[in-house]
Parts: C-alpha cells; sequence; structure tokens
C-alpha cells in the first residue's frame, strides 16, 4: 500500500503539470523542477535510508517516513506559490526514499520460501500498476476536482498506514554495528549531483559523480561496516537485475512521457482520456501478476525475467512501429496490452532478483540499491531522450525517435539479464 501511494503520487505529476503552472504562474524552468526536486531528494537517500533501516529499526524509520510524505503532501495541497511547491516536493521525496527500501525489507523480513515469492511479486508489479493508476487518478482528479487533490489524498491514506504499522508491525532489533556516516554523505552527495546533472544537463556535474563514484567503491571497500556491503554484487543475477531495472525505467519514464502528448496533442483527449488511454497497461499488468507466483514456482524466477523482458521489448517495438495517424487503438492501445503484460511479468522477477540470497542483515541495502536504480533510471533515460530529440520539429519523427529509445534501452536491457542469468554457467534452475 504505501509503495503504490509514493509511485501514484509521482505519476499524477504528469497528468496535472498544465494545471499547476497555470494555476500557480510557474513558468518552464520552475515546472520542470516540480518533478527534479522529487526526484533528486528521492534518489539521494535512497541508500542511506535502506540502510537506517538496516540498523535502527524498520518499523520506526518506516513511520517516520510516511509521517514526512503525509506532512509534505498536505503542503502541496495547501501551497500557494511556485517556490513553496518546489521545496515540499523535495521535502515529499525524502519521505518516498524512506517509505520505498524499508517497506520492501519488511516483506522480506516477515515472510520467506513461497509466500516471500507472493510478496515480492505483489511488491513488483505494484511499480507498474501505481504508475498507471497515477495517470489515471491525476487526470480524472484534475479534471473533475483540482490538481490539489491528488495530493491531498495522501494525507489519510498515510495516516492510515502509520497507524496499521504501529499497530500490526513488531518493533525490530537495533543492530549493534557502526553507521558509515562517511559512505551515507558521500552516496547522498553523488547522487545528488548526478541527478541535478542529469536533470538540468549539467555535463560536467555528471562526469564529476561518476568520478566520485570510483573514490566512493575504494572507501567502501575497506570498511567492514559499509553503507554498501561489497559482498551484495558478488552474485551475479542481483547485479544483473539492478542493471536490468536501471534500463527498464529509462524506457518506462519516456513511454509514460512520450504517450500522454501524443493523445492530448495529437489524438486532442483530455486530461482524464489521457489517463484512461493507460488502462491497458494498468489492467493486463494487473491480472497477469495474480498468477506471476504459479509461473514463478513452475519456471523459475530467471527464465521469468527473460520472458517479462521480451514480451515487454515486443510491445514496444510495435508501439514504435506503428503510425499513430491510424488512431489510438491500432497504433497505442492494442500494443499496451503486450506491453502490459511484458510489464506484469518482469518488475517482480527483477524485484525478488535483487534482492536474490541476500543475508538478513543486507536486505535494506539491497534493497534500497533496487529502489534506487529504479528511481535514477527514468531521469537518465528521459534527458537522454529530451536532449537527443531538442530539435526535432515534426510531430510523428518525434514520436517515432522516442520509441527508437524506448526500444533500445529495453533491448540493452535483455542483452544484460541474458547475460547475467544464462552465459558463464550464472543459471541455477533450483532458483
Amino acid at each position: 500500500m504505501s509503495y503504490f501511494l509514493i509511485l501514484m503520487d509521482n505519476s499524477i505529476i504528469f497528468t496535472s503539470t498544465l494545471k499547476i503552472a497555470s494555476n500557480l504562474r510557474m513558468n518552464e524552468i520552475q515546472l520542470s523542477w516540480v518533478s527534479n526536486a522529487y526526484t533528486i531528494t528521492f534518489g539521494g537517500f535512497l541508500l542511506l535510508a535502506g540502510r537506517l533501516g538496516d540498523l535502527l529499526g524498520r518499523k520506526i524509520i518506516f513511520m517516520i517516513g510516511l509521517a514526512i510524505f503525509a506532512t509534505a503532501s498536505l503542503s502541496i495541497a495547501l501551497t500557494q506559490s511556485g517556490t513553496q511547491m518546489i521545496v515540499w516536493r523535495a521535502i515529499q521525496g525524502l519521505g518516498s526514499a524512506i517509505i520505498a527500501p524499508t517497506s520492501l525489507a519488511l516483506l522480506m523480513d516477515y515472510y520467506s520460501g513461497q509466500l516471500r515469492t507472493k510478496a515480492i511479486a505483489s511488491y513488483g508489479v505494484t511499480a507498474g500498476i501505481g504508475a498507471s493508476v497515477g495517470l489515471l487518478l491525476g487526470g480524472w482528479l484534475t479534471s473533475a476536482v483540482t490538481w490539489r487533490a491528488g495530493f491531498l489524498i495522501n494525507v489519510p491514506l498515510s495516516l492510515i498506514l502509520i497507524l496499521m504499522t504501529w499497530k500490526v508491525i513488531e518493533k525490530g532489533k537495533k543492530r549493534k554495528q557502526r553507521i558509515d556516516w562517511g559512505g551515507s554523505l558521500a552516496s547522498v552527495l553523488i547522487a545528488l549531483l548526478f541527478v541535478y546533472g542529469i536533470t538540468t544537463g549539467g555535463w560536467l556535474l555528471i562526469i564529476l559523480s561518476l568520478v566520485a563514484c570510483f573514490g566512493f567503491y575504494w572507501y567502501e571497500q575497506r570498511l567492514s561496516y559499509a553503507l554498501i556491503p561489497m559482498e551484495i554484487f558478488k552474485n551475479k543475477v542481483r547485479t544483473g537485475a539492478y542493471l536490468a531495472r536501471f534500463l527498464f525505467m529509462m524506457a518506462m519514464l519516456t513511454y509514460w512521457f512520450i504517450l500522454p502528448q501524443i493523445m492530448q496533442n495529437f489524438y486532442h483527449f483530455s486530461p482524464l482520456e489521457a489517463g484512461m488511454g493507460f488502462l491497458p497497461l494498468t489492467l493486463v499488468g494487473f491480472f497477469s501478476a495474480l498468477v506471476l507466483p504459479q509461473l514463478t514456482e513452475k519456471w523459475g524466477n530467471q527464465f521469468l525475467l527473460i520472458v517479462g523482458q521480451s514480451i515487454l521489448l515486443l510491445g514496444m517495438l510495435l508501439t514504435a512501429l506503428m503510425n499513430p495517424a491510424h488512431g489510438y487503438w491500432l497504433a497505442i492501445g492494442l500494443p499496451m496490452f503486450i506491453v502490459g503484460l511484458g510489464q506484469g511479468w518482469l518488475l517482480a522477477p527483477l524485484t525478488a532478483a535483487g534482492v536474490e540470497d541476500v543475508a538478513p542483515e543486507l536486505s535494506g541495502a539491497a534493497s534500497g540499491l533496487t529502489n534506487m536504480m529504479h528511481q535514477l533510471g527514468g531521469p537518465v533515460g528521459l534527458s537522454l531522450v529530451v536532449l537527443a530529440t531538442a530539435k526535432i520539429k515534426n510531430t510523428l519523427l518525434y514520436y517515432h525517435v522516442v520509441m527508437g529509445f524506448v526500444v533500445l534501452f529495453l533491448t540493452l536491457g535483455l542483452i544484460v539479464l541474458y547475460v547475467t542469468n544464462y552465459a558463464f554457467g550464472a543459471y541455477h534452475p533450483s532458483n
């Protein structure tokens, strides 16, 4: 429920952007920071938040994250200026950075065996459904009520989740271990530099952040209490899952970015109709996820990774080849059924692979990495696409080039998954 909430909230922005800009009198640069501020703090604090859950107890950290998220959501709903909006979106991103990895780590704590497979499948598919429902809900609330309602709805839901957590979740044990404050500060600064550079086109900052990553790696491998224990990367399947999830979000955020534009500008859909245009993806993704635990037990998680990625790639390829002039259903709607099936069968296995065989004391760190790749991949892919297509004026050419990038990102993801799961003896049927 909590993971669904933060993903739904993030995608509501896509269908409410124009209304927010008009109501708060924001220019294009200010408006871009409504998303950028959230992305920077979300991506920047994920690793630290996941590790603090390991060391200080997940229950209290989880409740703090929900409280921050609720407070920021209420403030956004009441905001009267663009500056206030940007500041509170940044704080909301901090709350989300705590919620996302801690919720996955809690599932790891409470379930094992087949129940854990089902729990992680539910968590994984939530990523796709939450984003799609956010587009639909955001379009409806913006058209029928106000864009503020999309944020206001977070408040009672967050309070219910806090109450449920307080009553049901057991107090976790604190681990007596030193906290890697140096690594924590470095990870936040590196992520902030990277995301800020990506979202503003600052290549010097991007290069600086990548160089800093090598220094961070050198520092972390020398510590017994490191923020990111290097043993996490010894498992090829886990490492491949992180890379594939990064590429997946490079593709999907670009897809969610281009389709509302085509629906509203080319087909003249309203915000609500544009949101409803994603229903094929949402419905198929939901129902395909219901049978996922049985398929995982029968075929294995690693095989489903390849199947889900291949189906998703096929759906995107068909979308890229279709001419929007043929109408919504032929060009977008029908391929979207295939996209939904692929997404439904890919996200949960990717999530499971990201925490495969990880020790309990490292589940927060592994969860943080999984969510960090999910959060950072989107703005990286979208920024690259925006940069490459900035001079294209023809709407149809622009659409096909953008979708070509989506296909490229997913093709690279398929290669990564094949190499890390099947090549060099990496495949283990027992998994």
